[in-house]
């Protein structure tokens, strides 16, 4: 219980999941980065499976070496339930949210990407509540959402609208990244009740790695060139990103509700479009009026969902 609680404090929760935001912020440059360093072209669908493949296989490795060291113990699934979880988990958290991710930021940009990508928010609350029934709709997680959500519109408007355009092999992949994302975020707060967080992520991250390598091999990806040691450190750091960010989410997970953190996680997009204009060359567009006023947006809602304040109380 003692965990528990330090783990539901807002100074500690908070700032451990804006830096899992920002590990996952960093992905969206690194990922465009890691295409031309290991030259995959946009159209390459099968290559960037490949590629994505061996991304969380190495991160599976990482997070059950370092789980096992830290437990004084090796970290597996026991029995056919555990086996069960880990599987399912790994179809939506790894192969087909990443699947379609890799697909879709091959096919548009970082910046809006990492905007399109927080629809997870809405996607998390419904299922967690509607779906799942796991936690209550208030009114509060309702505004906080909306309001956070204002800002992922406003930093997406151009002059030609709602970012200017929408294919299925782009933004349509990213929205449903997003919905695999939401799933199973919901059952990582099911499974951590039953079984080791720390092991399911390692375990569904290896499964996962190991399901899209063989994909995207047998279907005719490749690795032609491997981009030197740049290259090598570049896997290695999205590796990284994934063991160590969704290990500490999923703990975060197991203490906190859904919502709460779904709504935190719209700060994801607002590191990946600042990230992504400071590496891809775009920083006048992420450091104008417009995605400054989107950033006091998704900040608010953040504040609203977190409130000790409840907006139901103050109604009635």
């Amino acid at each position: 219980m003692e965990n528990k609680s330090k783990l539901s404090k807002f100074y500690i929760f908070i700032p451990l999941a804006l830096l899992c935001c920002l590990l996952w912020g960093s992905a969206f440059p690194s990922i465009k980065v890691g295409y031309a360093l290991f030259d995959i072209s946009a159209d390459d669908s099968y290559s960037q499976i490949f590629f994505a493949g061996i991304r969380f296989f190495l991160a599976g490795i990482m997070v059950i070496a370092v789980g096992s060291v830290m437990q004084k113990r090796v970290l597996y699934p026991k029995g056919r339930a555990e086996f069960g979880r880990m599987i399912l988990l790994s179809l939506f958290q790894t192969i087909l949210q990443y699947t379609l991710f890799y697909i879709g930021l091959a096919h548009t940009s970082g910046v809006k990407s990492s905007i399109l990508i927080a629809v997870n928010v809405f996607f998390s609350i419904i299922i967690s509540t509607l779906v799942f029934k796991i936690e209550k709709l208030t009114v509060q997680k309702s505004v906080g959402a909306a309001v956070g959500f204002i800002g992922i519109i406003i930093i997406n408007l151009t002059a030609d609208g709602f970012g200017g355009g929408f294919s299925l092999n782009g933004e349509g992949a990213m929205i449903l990244s997003s919905l695999a994302y939401s799933v199973s975020s919901v059952l990582i707060k099911k499974y951590s009740q039953k079984s080791d967080t720390v092991m399911l992520s390692g375990w569904q991250f290896l499964f996962g790695g190991a399901v899209m390598m063989l994909f995207g091999f047998a279907a005719g990806g490749r690795i032609t060139q491997v981009g030197g040691a740049n290259g090598i450190l570049m896997i290695l750091y999205l590796a990284f990103i994934s063991a160590a960010a969704y290990t500490v989410w999923g703990v975060l997970l197991k203490h906190n509700p859904v919502s709460k953190l779904s709504v935190i996680g719209l700060m994801n997009p607002v590191f990946g479009v600042i990230l992504s204009a400071v590496f891809l060359g775009e920083a006048a567009e992420a450091f104008s009026l417009k995605n400054l006023s989107a950033l006091v947006f998704v900040c608010a809602g953040i504040v609203v969902v977190n409130s000790k304040i409840s907006l139901q109380k103050r109604k009635s």
